[in-house]
C-alpha cells in the first residue's frame, strides 16, 4: 500500500481506487496509517481546536434540510438578532483562554448586507485589537466587495461548505444551487482570504458524492476543510440516511486526507455521536476538532476533548504556533485516582476459586 507517497507526491487517485477506501477490500488501520503518515507530513502531531460562536440564531429564510435554523425546520430553536459586541468579544476572550486556535462567528441566513457586512468588520477588527486568536466567519452568500470588506477588516478565514456533490445538492436545498456555493468561495479567493470548505455526511450521498465533494475542494484548493457528520435534530426534513457507522466515518476522513494532503482536516460537526468509542483514530487523518458544541447542538467540552488528544498521543497548537501545556489546559494529572478499588477479601477470593 502506497497511498501516503503517492499522495505527498501529488499524485491523483482513480475513482476504482477511492471507491476502495470506503469499502471493506481496503483494512481500517492500515488506511489510518497510510493517512497517518501524510498528516504528519504537514501537521506533525499538533491538532488544532476551534470553537464556534452562534453569533446570530434561526431567522433563515433558506430551505436547507440539513439545518435546524432554516426556514422549513421545526426544531424548537430560540431566533436572536447578531449578538452585541461586548458579548461577542468576551466570548472570544474565552475561546482564547479555553485554548482555541480559531473563534469562528456564524450568522444564519442567505448572506449579509453591505450594513451588515460593515458591522461585522468593526467587530473583527476589535477583536483582532484585543484577543490573540484567529478568526473565521461563516456569514452565507458573499460578492467579491464584501469579501474583500471581510479580508481588510482582518478576517483570516471565510468558512462556505459545499456540503454535498453538484448533483445531489437539489435533494438537500432548492432555495440557492451549489454554483452559488462555489462562486462565494472565489470571491473569498479573490479577496485574498483563507477559505474553509468542507461536506455533510449522512444524507442520501452516494460513495461517488462523496469523491466528487474531496476532489471539488483539491481543485478549490481549499486550505481547510471540515468534514461534518450529520446530527439528527427532530424537527428538520434531512434527519439521517442511517449510513454512518464509526468505521466508515474514519474512512471518509482518510479519504479525505490523501486526497488534500496539505489541507488542515477537520473532524467536525457529530463526531462523538457517529465515532464514538472510536473518536481519538479521527486524529490520525484530522488535525483540527470543534470543541463546545456546534451553534444548536451540544458536543464534547473542551476539557474532554483535550483529555482525548493527550491520550491519543497528541498535543494542542496555540493560534500563534506554539504548544500548549496539559497543565495550562486544565489536564494536570495523567491519572487521578477519585475512589478505593472494591478489593475482595482473601475468604471471598478462595470461595470463588
Amino acid at each position: 500500500m502506497d497511498w501516503s507517497k503517492r499522495a505527498l507526491e501529488g499524485q491523483s487517485f482513480g475513482d476504482a481506487e477511492l471507491l476502495s477506501l470506503l469499502r471493506p477490500e481496503v483494512p481500517l488501520l492500515p488506511l489510518l496509517h497510510e493517512a497517518f503518515r501524510v498528516r504528519e507530513h504537514s501537521f506533525g502531531r499538533r491538532v488544532r481546536v476551534h470553537i464556534l460562536n452562534n453569533a446570530q440564531n434561526a431567522r433563515c429564510p433558506e430551505d436547507c434540510g440539513y439545518c435546524s435554523q432554516s426556514k422549513i425546520s421545526d426544531a424548537p430553536l430560540q431566533p436572536y438578532a447578531w449578538k452585541p459586541l461586548p458579548e461577542l468579544l468576551n466570548e472570544a476572550r474565552r475561546a482564547c483562554d479555553a485554548g482555541a486556535f480559531r473563534y469562528c462567528m456564524v450568522a444564519s441566513g442567505r448572506g449579509p448586507t453591505t450594513r451588515q457586512t460593515d458591522e461585522l468588520a468593526q467587530i473583527v477588527r476589535t477583536i483582532k485589537k484585543e484577543v490573540p486568536v484567529e478568526i473565521c466567519v461563516s456569514v452565507g452568500l458573499l460578492d467579491d466587495e464584501k469579501a474583500q470588506t471581510l479580508k481588510d477588516a482582518g478576517v483570516n478565514r471565510l468558512n462556505h461548505n459545499l456540503n454535498t456533490s453538484e448533483s445531489h445538492y437539489p435533494k438537500i436545498c432548492s432555495t440557492h444551487t451549489y454554483r452559488d456555493r462555489v462562486n462565494t468561495i472565489m470571491s473569498a479567493h479573490r479577496a485574498g482570504l483563507e477559505t474553509c470548505s468542507g461536506m455533510i455526511m449522512g444524507m442520501g450521498e452516494s460513495d461517488a458524492d462523496i469523491i466528487e465533494v474531496a476532489r471539488e475542494l483539491r481543485k478549490l484548493e481549499v486550505p481547510s476543510i471540515p468534514v461534518n457528520f450529520l446530527i439528527p435534530i427532530e424537527g428538520n426534513p434531512v434527519v439521517s440516511d442511517g449510513s454512518l457507522t464509526p468505521e466508515r466515518a474514519l474512512r471518509v476522513l482518510a479519504l479525505f486526507r490523501l486526497v488534500n494532503p496539505r489541507a488542515e482536516l477537520r473532524a467536525a460537526g457529530g463526531r462523538e455521536g457517529h465515532l464514538r468509542s472510536m473518536e481519538g483514530l479521527a486524529l490520525y487523518p484530522a488535525n483540527s476538532l470543534f470543541v463546545e458544541g456546534y451553534l444548536t447542538t451540544r458536543g464534547r467540552e473542551a476539557q474532554d476533548t483535550y483529555r482525548m488528544i493527550r491520550d491519543a498521543g497528541f498535543e494542542v497548537e496555540r493560534a500563534d504556533g506554539t504548544i500548549a501545556s496539559w497543565s495550562e489546559l486544565g489536564l494536570d494529572d495523567v491519572f487521578q485516582v477519585t475512589g478505593s478499588a472494591d478489593i475482595l477479601k482473601p475468604e471471598v477470593r478462595r470461595a470463588e476459586l
